[in-house]
């Protein structure tokens, strides 16, 4: 069978140390990758790029939390419910598959294995035994007496569970923006597409909190006229950002801007702008937090149209969930012009009687309580903590009528979630940049990655091993690496042989040190897209790679 665009992307990747299966030498594990010299290089590449436009560009914050995440967190999100995949077992090779690799139309799964039509593809046996898994790795924290926990499926709920203390950060104003990157887990049913669908992997999300009743964004008039390049999973289309929102296509301005970033961000990344779409989910495939979403896309030779970033409007869900799972305020606060004197109830603790009851917890206990509102009649009173209910007497309390001074209303923000696949970005990049020509009668492969995506920025080459050559290399090769641009030094081989190995990883440029630098001090750059050669003084190195982009 002859290789395709894939194949050929992940053998340069394996050869070259961009990406490789982890732990080839006990059998390897689907779904796990390393990263390489070069792979790594151009993973923080893409990263910082991001962190770019969301921290320079749109003032977001950068924290970082467990990947380690409370059974409690996650089953107030939804994910210990809804985190699934329909999954069906091979009768004979007891493989597992998920249902949507098998067969479109999963509503109509029932019939197939009623018609047994459903063939395992590995060995040809029936499928069997349709039922949902959830995808993630559960642990426990702790020896002895432990706590239910998982691998984080995603970076977001670390960020929504700090909310109230970080909106204190953000001088409790909103809109404001957190970022994370980092890792997350996936527990793939039949992970069988590379670096596409991988058990661990790289997420960078921002949570991008909004009052509900404005949605729009500061910078959106600075942008308003960019082109998006929509789908509506009926036909591809283009719109500016204005018309895209007033037309209503897009629900909001937040919802659109975060979408240009995105398109900015990967295009300038070096994705082709021709293998990008961004696709609106329809209705019955929403995810169980989202009001709206969008899925920027890019095309795979072997795979197709990809999901690589996902675009959401989370509307108040998670921090709800959390408010009504873990009884803490992490509400925010719409101002009033001047205070107002409203009256409500509230619940004041005994002290006298939960102290005893409660001993050195009751402090902790007594603060949830106070921070807690009324809005109906109290059956039973429950307060969660560090893991354990507590249930506190009817005669442990009171309930009573305050009259309080209130400088605004609360309410629950909104939330813009773009969330990126770091690793499903890099492949398609590989891909999108990787190409072939022919070049005295073999085969010659060439990386056209971006500038500020390659992992070497420069090659540097003495033009014959001479040490008169090669003092003058290293020394440029010194000086290059200490004003932070990453070269490869090579002396061995002829001078094409040295152009080839650098075009291959994706290298720009190449600095080649002949005899007449000796005189003129002036080296030969080459241009890997165009091949041209031009001289360059020495000292100017430096200032000449500072200014690409």
């Amino acid at each position: 069978m002859p290789q395709d665009v894939y194949d050929k992307v992940i053998m340069l990747a394996k050869r070259r140390g961009f990406i490789y299966p982890s732990f080839e030498i006990y059998g390897g594990v689907a779904g796990l990758y390393d990263y390489g010299p070069l792979g790594s290089q151009l993973k923080n590449n893409l990263e910082n790029l991001w962190r770019y436009f969301y921290i320079y560009k749109d003032s977001c914050l950068e924290i970082n939390t467990p990947t380690i995440t409370l059974y409690d967190v996650l089953e107030a999100s939804g994910h210990v419910d809804e985190f699934t995949d329909l999954t069906v077992d091979c009768e004979d090779c007891k493989l597992s598959f998920k249902v949507e690799d098998i067969i479109e139309d999963e509503s109509s799964i029932q019939q197939a294995i009623k018609d047994e039509t459903l063939i395992c593809p590995t060995c040809g046996g029936k499928l069997i035994n349709p039922h949902p898994v959830n995808l993630m790795f559960a642990t426990k924290i702790g020896i002895g007496k432990t706590r239910d926990a998982f691998l984080r499926p995603e970076t977001a709920q670390g960020i929504f569970t700090g909310f109230h203390l970080l909106y204190r950060y953000a001088r409790e104003k909103l809109p404001f923006g957190v970022i994370q990157l980092g890792k997350g887990y996936r527990n793939e049913v039949s992970p069988r597409q590379g670096p596409i669908r991988m058990r661990e992997f790289s997420m960078a999300e921002a949570e991008v909190f909004f009052d509900p009743n404005n949605k729009s964004h500061k910078n959106f008039s600075e942008v308003k006229d960019h082109i998006l390049y929509l789908y509506d999973n009926e036909s591809e289309f283009q719109l500016t950002m204005e018309d895209a929102v007033s037309k209503g296509v897009i629900n909001n301005q937040a919802l659109s801007y975060y979408m240009y970033l995105t398109q900015t961000i990967l295009i300038q990344g070096g994705v082709d702008p021709k293998k990008f779409r961004f696709r609106k989910h329809a209705d019955d495939e929403l995810a169980h937090y989202a009001e709206e979403c969008w899925d920027a896309e890019l095309f795979s030779e072997r795979f197709g149209w990809v999901e690589c970033v996902g675009i959401a409007d989370r509307s108040a869900y998670d921090i709800n969930a959390h408010i009504e799972a873990s009884k803490t305020d992490m509400y925010a606060m719409r101002r009033y012009e001047s205070p107002k004197i409203v009256k409500h109830k509230k619940i004041v603790p005994k002290m006298n009687i939960l102290g005893p009851k409660l001993k050195d917890k009751a402090g902790d206990i007594k603060a949830i309580i106070d921070e807690m509102e009324v809005t109906g009649q109290i059956e039973n009173l429950t307060i969660p903590f560090e893991g354990e209910e507590y249930l506190i007497p009817k005669d442990a309390y009171d309930v009573v009528e305050v009259e309080e001074k209130e400088a605004g209303e609360k309410f629950i923000p909104h939330v813009i979630e773009p969330s990126y696949g770091i690793d499903r970005i890099l492949y398609c990049i590989l891909e999108h940049n990787y190409k072939e020509i022919e070049k005295e009668n073999e085969s010659y492969h060439l990386l056209s990655l971006p500038y500020q995506m390659a992992p070497i920025k420069t090659g540097v080459f003495p033009l014959i091993k001479d040490e008169s050559l090669t003092c003058i290399s290293e020394k440029i090769d010194k000086t290059l690496r200490e004003h932070g641009i990453s070269t490869s030094y090579d002396e061995t081989g002829t001078i094409g042989r040295r152009y080839a190995r650098m075009d291959e990883i994706g290298t720009p440029f190449c600095i080649t040190v002949d005899h007449d630098t000796l005189d003129d001090k002036k080296v030969t750059m080459r241009n890997r897209d165009t091949r041209e050669q031009e001289r360059i003084d020495i000292d100017a190195l430096p200032d000449f790679f500072k200014k690409q982009k």
